[in-house]
C-alpha cells in the first residue's frame, strides 16, 4: 500500500508546475493518497459520515465478482457525488471520432497501407475536436476490439471535461506536451512516455507545449496488463516500479462547466455549474498511470534467429482466447543486434493478427525509407509484409558484427480482429499511394542450383 499525504495545489483550481507533480510507483498496486490530512477513512470504506463533509463513492473498473487478482476498484472521497456531475444529456457530434463497427462500403481495408504524419490544422483543436480515427476493429457495444486514432491539439480544454464509458485509452505522444487533469490526480505526458486513462475516469486536457500530436489506442475490451514473462523470468521488459500513478489533487470551482461522455460510440454533452474534479482523497487499484518508454528493457536473440515481435510486448489486453490478445502494445526501441548467420530485421510473414505501427522518432530497421516520425502503417490480418528491397539487400549482405540499433522508437498496436479503415484514413489522411511499390524491386534469386544467385553477384 502506498500512502501519500501531499497537497500539490490549493483547492482553488491553481495549476501546479511540472516539478511539483508527484507520482506513486507501481503497476496494479493498491494506493492510498489524500490532499487533506484525515480525509481518507482508515479501516473501512464507507463511514456514516466522511471527514470534511466529503461523500464516499466507489469507481469500479471490473465486475464486482471478478476474480480477486483481476478485480479493480477505487474508493473516492469527493466534494460532490458523481451524480451531481451530470445533468440532462444532449447528443452531439464529433465527426472524426469513430467507433467499431464502422465499415464503409466504398473503402477497401484489404491492403498494405502507410500514411505520412497527419498535418496540423489551421483551426484551434482540443483533445476532443482534434481526435482523428484511423481504424476500428470489433464492436464497441459488445466491448471487444479497439480503435486507433491520431490526436491533434493546439488548445486546452477550459472548464470542459470528458470521460469514456466505452473504453480505456492508451496515449502515445509523438510531438508536444500534454497535461491530463483527472479525478485522481495530474499526469504530464511528453514524447517517449505513454499513459493509460481508465474507462469512466473524468479528466480535461491542457496543451503545455504545442502543437501536440500523437497516437491513441482505444481499448474496448479487458484492461491492459503486463504480459506474462514465462521463461524470461522476473526481470526485463516493462517493470512494475517504472509505472507512475499521480497523487490526489482536486478542484473546488463554482463555474459553468461542460462534460462530454462517450457511450456506445455516441457522444453526449451535459452542463453543470462546477468542476467535477473534486476527489480530495482516494484509495484503490483503478487509476490512471504513466510510463517512460526509455525504461523498457528489451530482450532478444543472442546467438541466432530473429525472435517473434511479441518478445517486445509492453502491455497486453487479453481476449477470450488464451494467448491471443484483444490488443498487444509492442515497442521497438534502441537495442543491440548480435545474432550471427541471421537475417536480423523482421522477416517476411503473414499473420493472424492485424498490425498497426506508428513511428515516434528515428528510423525503423525494416523500412529505412518512407516510414517517418509521426507516420503510421497498417498490415491487416493474413496480408503479407516485411522488409523492402533496400532493407533486405542490406541485411542479407551485412557484415554481422555486433551493432547498436540507435535513435529509433516505433510501436505496434496489434489485435486479433481485422482493422477497418475509416473514411478519414482512406480519403483525407496523407496516405502514401505508392507504399505497395516498396516491394516491387525484390528480385527472383532462385535458379535451381544449391547456391542460387547469391554467390554470382
Amino acid at each position: 500500500m502506498n500512502k501519500v499525504d501531499h497537497k500539490q495545489v490549493s483547492g482553488d483550481g491553481g495549476k501546479p508546475l511540472s516539478n511539483e507533480l508527484q507520482y506513486m510507483p507501481g503497476f496494479g498496486n493498491d494506493f492510498e493518497t489524500e490532499v487533506l490530512p484525515g480525509a481518507l477513512p482508515q479501516g473501512m470504506n464507507s463511514p456514516q459520515k466522511c471527514a470534511y463533509g466529503l461523500y464516499g463513492e466507489q469507481l469500479s473498473g471490473t465486475a464486482f465478482t471478478a476474480p480477486s487478482h483481476q478485480n479493480e476498484r477505487t474508493w473516492c472521497y469527493r466534494i460532490r457525488p458523481s451524480v451531481k456531475h451530470t445533468s440532462r444529456f444532449q447528443k452531439i457530434d464529433l465527426p472524426y471520432w469513430k467507433s467499431a463497427p464502422n465499415v464503409c462500403e466504398d473503402v477497401i481495408s484489404l491492403g498494405q497501407y502507410r500514411w505520412d504524419p497527419v498535418p496540423h490544422a489551421d483551426e484551434g483543436l482540443n483533445w476532443l475536436t482534434g481526435m482523428r480515427s484511423m481504424t476500428t476493429a470489433g464492436d464497441v457495444n459488445t466491448q471487444v476490439g479497439m480503435a486507433t486514432h491520431i490526436y491533434l491539439a493546439t488548445k486546452s480544454m477550459e472548464d470542459e471535461y470528458f470521460f469514456s464509458a466505452d473504453s480505456e485509452l492508451l496515449v502515445v505522444p509523438q510531438e508536444g506536451i500534454l497535461r491530463f487533469y483527472t479525478e485522481l490526480g495530474i499526469i504530464e505526458l511528453e514524447p517517449k512516455e505513454i499513459a493509460i486513462l481508465p474507462r469512466g475516469l473524468v479528466y480535461r486536457v491542457e496543451v503545455v507545449e504545442g502543437p501536440a500530436r500523437g497516437f491513441v489506442c482505444e481499448n474496448y475490451g479487458q484492461k491492459f496488463e503486463l504480459p506474462g514473462r514465462g521463461p524470461i523470468g522476473a526481470n526485463c521488459m516493462a517493470n512494475r516500479r517504472d509505472f507512475k500513478t499521480p497523487v490526489a489533487w482536486y478542484e473546488d470551482k463554482e463555474v459553468p462547466s461542460k462534460v462530454t461522455v462517450k457511450w456506445c460510440g455516441q457522444f453526449h454533452e451535459t452542463k453543470i455549474g462546477h468542476s467535477p474534479l473534486d476527489v480530495v482523497a482516494w484509495h484503490g487499484n483503478y487509476a490512471p498511470v504513466k510510463y517512460d518508454l526509455r525504461t523498457y528493457c528489451p530482450v532478444g536473440a543472442i546467438l541466432f534467429d530473429h525472435p517473434d515481435p511479441s518478445i517486445f510486448t509492453v502491455l497486453t489486453a487479453p481476449s477470450g482466447v488464451p494467448g491471443t490478445a484483444n490488443i498487444d502494445f509492442v515497442l521497438f526501441r534502441e537495442r543491440w543486434m548480435v545474432a550471427e548467420n541471421t537475417f536480423r530485421p523482421p522477416w517476411y510473414h503473414k499473420n493472424i493478427m492485424s498490425e498497426l505501427m506508428g513511428n515516434i522518432y528515428g528510423q525503423y530497421d525494416a523500412k529505412p525509407q518512407g516510414f517517418v516520425p509521426g507516420g503510421m502503417s497498417l498490415h491487416n490480418m493474413m496480408l503479407p509484409h516485411g522488409p523492402d528491397n533496400d532493407a533486405f539487400e542490406g541485411a542479407s549482405n551485412a557484415d554481422l558484427k555486433a551493432e547498436k540499433l540507435d535513435n529509433t522508437m516505433s510501436f505496434m498496436f496489434e489485435t486479433r480482429f481485422p482493422q477497418h479503415l475509416t473514411e478519414y484514413a482512406a480519403k483525407d489522411a496523407p496516405l502514401q499511394d505508392n507504399y505497395i511499390d516498396c516491394w516491387d524491386s525484390l528480385e527472383k534469386k532462385f535458379d535451381g542450383t544449391p547456391e542460387g544467385t547469391w554467390d554470382k553477384k
